[in-house]
This record gives structure tokens, C-alpha cells and sequence, in this order.
């Protein structure tokens, strides 16, 4: 039996189920396992489109808040991050540099401030296209997420430490 026939045999046992006190555990039993279900094919399908493990995007969470820098390929994220929090993120001249999350701590006004060098995010990142489903998921942990752009400022300028 395939997932899809056991998902589509426990939405149907779930749909004819009468809902009570007494049935309530195993409605939830079987919302379970069908969560696991999905899960897995998401996987399978992640897999196999080459979207990765998720290696690398666990970060462990430090300080008072947490910024993700998330934009484009090659827009000046790590740059960025290597100058405001000396820590080295490699910086090249092609795109997808960056094939990790890469954690950075800046201290400002007695604040320590997470900052989080992702990569970059390209059209189609929320099918997992160019790892796009660990960048969002991690971007989604942030407090808040910028995007630098070269349009916008010169980071030759910025201070070296904040």
C-alpha cells in the first residue's frame, strides 16, 4: 500500500468516525499519523528534486534577538556580516557563496543581536528550488529579516565593529 492509499484510507476512517469524548484519542492518533504521512512525501519529493537534507541550517539561537539576511544571490549578505561581526563568511565573486547558514553576534547599546549570513533566495525557493524551504524555514525564526542591497549603501563605509 502506497502513502496516498494510507492517506486516503485514514481521511476517510477520520470522515466517518463519530466525533466524541470517546473517540477523541484516536482521531488524534490518526491526525498524527497522517501528519507523519505528509511529512514524509514532502521529504521524498524534496529529496528527490534536490533540495537537501536541511545540514547546516540549525542554528542554535543566541542573544537578545535574531536578524536573518536574506535576499538575492550576490547582493552583499555576507559582506555585511563579515564587517559588521568579524566573522569570516566567504566572499566570492559568483553566486551561491553562501550554501549554509552562518551565525554572527553584534553587541549594540548592551543588546547582543544574532545575525544569520542565509543563502540566497531565488524564484521558485518555496518548492524547494536552490534549498529555498531551509532558508525560509530558518528566516522564519528571525525576529526580523533584511535584505542589503548594493543600491542602497556602500559597505566600504560601514564601521568594522559595532
Amino acid at each position: 500500500m502506497t502513502s496516498a492509499q494510507k492517506i486516503a484510507e485514514m481521511e476517510h476512517e477520520m470522515s466517518i468516525t463519530q466525533k466524541n469524548k470517546a473517540t477523541m484519542g484516536h482521531l488524534c492518533l490518526l491526525k498524527a499519523r497522517l501528519a507523519k504521512l505528509k511529512r514524509e512525501i514532502i521529504d521524498q519529493a524534496a529529496k528527490a528534486a534536490g533540495g537537501g537534507s536541511g545540514e547546516g541550517f540549525d542554528v542554535n539561537k543566541s542573544g537578545d534577538a535574531r536578524v536573518g539576511l536574506i535576499g538575492f544571490p550576490s547582493v552583499g549578505k555576507s559582506t555585511l556580516l563579515t564587517k559588521l561581526t568579524g566573522v569570516f563568511s566567504k566572499i566570492a565573486a559568483y553566486e551561491f557563496t553562501t550554501l549554509t547558514c552562518i551565525p554572527g553576534v553584534i553587541k549594540y547599546k548592551g543588546a547582543k543581536i544574532q545575525l544569520l549570513d542565509l543563502p540566497g533566495i531565488i524564484e521558485g525557493a518555496k518548492d524547494g528550488k536552490g534549498k529555498g524551504r531551509q532558508v525560509i524555514g530558518v528566516a522564519r525564526t528571525c525576529l526580523l529579516y533584511t535584505s542589503p542591497s548594493p543600491r542602497d549603501a556602500t559597505l566600504s563605509r560601514m564601521p568594522s565593529s559595532a
